[in-house]
């Protein structure tokens, strides 16, 4: 527990501060990330709607999904859902969220009525993508350029324990420092469950998600990038609207797949709140991570910087103040709901 990746977020960004004040001044904005994406509430930095990014991505990307007021009858969501091919299990989510937090995979009626009891928010329904890999492709384009780039790229490995034959589950998850760290949430999640004995060279996912503050690893495989792929994202992304910066995470079923365009769904579309998540690869040291979080820092301030000649107005520093207080309202209360 001792790397850096597992350290309070505003230990890791406070010496870098005096560079985001720079880009403040330059702009004579303090919030001036909301003109990155345009068609993105905020820019995408924080408190924007799933549902609305996902609609202004082409449907062919995404899974299907529904969104739903929080005091809706789960008899209305049921029937919605089958009307649409969803079934269970699918995932719910907070249509405002982050984090991975208060993702929950659904398996039958019983799951959905006390989910939306406890998460008292609006919230989406989404099918389960069955892809098996996960990647996160961080994207930047300067408004009015032909061509995009690809700035990172992240193999996101699921939290997993291996059986050996001998150790219960939970003793397999106290053996390894990601999953200790995860332990509160999996022993609501699993109970007894966590008694058993896997057998020897027997996996068991235990977060399906690819999420780094619920234990999924991330390794770096920007070098991997080739040119099929730049092209397929970079297409891609020049399809969304008003998208400029960000990241994108996609399921994806081969690696040969992914690079040739097909077999692959955008489950997540992150804006000017992104992080270049391939600096939490274990391998990389904290100068590398705040290297890459100024660099694409500086790519946030050009883009917004030409957006915002192009008549797109800066937040004022009052909204600026309210969107951070509403949205660490709203993570303490999505942090409150996972460890229920």
């Amino acid at each position: 527990m001792l790397h850096w990746e597992y350290w309070p977020m505003q230990l890791v960004y406070f010496p870098l501060y005096p560079i985001w004040l720079f880009f403040a001044f330059r702009t004579k904005a303090f919030f001036f990330f909301n003109t990155a994406n345009p068609s993105i509430k905020y820019g995408g930095m924080a408190m924007e709607s799933k549902k609305e990014v996902y609609d202004l991505i082409p449907s062919c990307y995404i899974p299907t999904t529904l969104f739903f007021r929080k005091d809706t009858p789960v008899s209305k969501i049921l029937s919605d859902a089958a009307a649409h091919y969803i079934h269970f299990p699918f995932i719910v989510k907070p249509d405002i969220g982050m984090k991975g937090l208060a993702v929950q995979i659904i398996q039958n009626q019983e799951d959905l009525s006390t989910y939306i009891s406890k998460l008292e928010e609006d919230f989406l329904v989404q099918a389960i993508v069955t892809y098996p890999n996960e990647v996160g492709i961080f994207y930047c384009r300067i408004p009015g350029a032909s061509r995009g780039r690809v700035t990172g790229m992240v193999r996101k490995n699921f939290l997993t324990i291996t059986g050996n034959g001998k150790d219960t589950m939970l003793a397999l998850i106290k053996k390894n420092a990601r999953s200790y760290f995860q332990l509160k949430p999996l022993t609501k999640m699993y109970g007894a469950q966590l008694n058993n004995i896997l057998a020897k060279g027997e996996s068991f996912i235990l977060i399906p998600y690819g999420s780094h503050t619920r234990g999924a690893e991330f390794i770096d495989e920007t070098e991997l990038l080739n040119k099929q792929l730049l092209t397929v994202i970079d297409t891609l992304c020049k399809k969304i609207d008003g998208f400029y910066y960000g990241r994108l995470d996609i399921r994806y079923a081969s690696w040969d797949d992914l690079c040739a365009g097909k077999n692959f769904t955008i489950i997540e579309l992150n804006g000017a709140g992104s992080e270049p998540t391939h600096i939490y690869d274990p391998a990389h040291s904290l100068f590398f991570a705040w290297k890459e979080i100024s660099k694409h820092w500086k790519l946030l301030y050009k883009i917004s910087k030409i957006n915002n000649s192009k008549g797109y107005a800066y937040l004022s520093f009052k909204e600026g103040k309210h969107l951070f207080a509403a949205n660490s309202i709203k993570e303490k209360k999505l942090k409150a709901f996972h460890v229920r």
